[in-house]
């Protein structure tokens, strides 16, 4: 595997860089950040037209669908240096991500002109309905059901999860559209108008104070049978390579990010004391960072490897699994260590004078909670290596 990068693709990593540098705002990645005299919602929406602008969305993209047209090497030093500075995600990530390569996937002629423009210039955002209360991460048992009546589908149930729900135009949702074909066979994969009569969208607090999540209800929402993805039946496939490329595309964007938080961790470990000496002396705690940073390079080294195949087969497969259960359970560890190593003031929060940094790491240990269970549950991940990646039996 050749690690380097070409001169053209070193001089397209600098063009990131300036852009970064001279679009961010002043102040961005600090404690507290909020833009002037607008929303954060509004913010993301204009941070991501001036990626647009710039060329930097929908790299690798057919020109034809308003893409680059370029590599997907050029795509990951892209990510790679926005994880670099922390830079905010495009508002519309959902649509970028995954919705769109579902689309130009397996959608047709009209479905590409209609939605992939609009999803480049954040004019609409997308939501991903697949998550249901009884069957969480275990797709193959959505119960959302879809009648077909005539040229349109009645849709009713119930999603959960669903990150930004409240503000999104477009959901992709998997229905079950033959409730008598094996759970597997009977999906159908729809994408549903969310200003239509009959869904109900409801936030969700979590433990942070944040409401990031939603449930949404569905009461005989009409969908039109052109806005079916794929074929009758077939939303099975087409929902595996939504999730595909959930996992499987950010990889190394991924592994900048956790070795940012890896780094700042080292740095307040070098501030504190431990049993009246410096922290970072201790052999407990030496160990500790010493396992982070072994598996922080395991994660790299996947990563690289799942991205040459990404090259070779021009689409993500079941190895971004991998990378998934290990920045997840990784990340976890880390804001754990952080939160025994404060003690007593581990139990203070943001607002205390007292707080370690402001409070932010308690704020990161209880999101990180969510790490093993977004995206897919570490359960699942492990049931996606065991059988598609290392081909082991079914368990019957």
């Amino acid at each position: 595997m050749d690690l380097s990068f070409s001169p053209e693709q070193e001089e397209f990593r600098a063009r990131v860089q300036g852009f970064l540098r001279d679009n961010l705002p002043p102040g961005w990645g600090q404690a507290g950040f909020r833009p002037e005299g607008m929303s954060m919602t509004d913010f993301l929406r204009d941070w991501q037209r001036r990626l647009y602008e710039g060329g930097f969305l929908g790299m690798a993209w057919p020109k034809e669908f308003g893409g680059q047209g370029a590599s997907q090497i050029e795509m990951a030093i892209f990510n790679e240096e926005v994880a670099r500075v922390r830079a905010p995600a495009p508002l519309n990530v959902l649509g970028l991500t995954m919705a769109a390569p579902t689309i130009i996937t397996y959608g047709t002629d009209e479905q590409k002109k209609r939605y992939l423009s609009k999803i480049l210039s954040c004019e609409e955002i997308w939501c991903q309905g697949f998550s249901e209360p009884n069957s969480g991460s275990d797709l193959a048992a959505a119960r959302t059901r879809a009648e077909l009546k005539g040229d349109e589908f009645v849709v009713n149930g119930q999603k959960v999860w669903t990150t930004l729900g409240h503000i999104a135009d477009w959901c992709m949702l998997v229905v079950r559209t033959d409730p008598d074909a094996p759970k597997h066979r009977g999906l159908s994969y729809l994408l549903v108008d969310m200003k239509s009569p009959g869904i109900t969208v409801k936030p969700l607090r979590q433990m942070t104070g944040e409401s990031e999540f939603n449930e949404m209800f569905f009461e005989d929402v009409h969908v039109p049978r052109q806005n079916l993805l794929g074929g009758l039946n077939e939303g099975w496939r087409v929902a595996t390579t939504t999730l595909m490329n959930e996992r499987g595309t950010t990889a190394l964007a991924s592994v900048m990010r956790y070795r940012i938080v890896f780094d700042e961790i080292l740095d307040l470990v070098r501030s504190m004391t431990r049993n009246g000496a410096p922290a970072i002396s201790d052999p407990v705690v030496r160990q500790r960072l010493a396992q982070f940073y072994v598996e922080l390079e395991m994660l790299r080294f996947t990563s690289y490897r799942a991205f040459s195949q990404i090259l070779r087969g021009g689409n993500p497969g079941p190895e971004g699994s991998i990378s998934k259960l290990a920045w997840s359970e990784l990340n976890q560890r880390m804001q754990e260590f952080v939160i025994e190593l404060e003690g007593p003031a581990s139990q203070l929060v943001k607002g205390s004078p007292y707080a370690v940094q402001g409070g932010r790491w308690q704020q990161h240990f209880l999101r990180s909670r969510g790490n093993t269970i977004e995206g897919g549950t570490s359960e699942i991940q492990r049931n996606i290596i065991a059988e598609r990646v290392l081909g082991l039996p079914r368990a019957r």
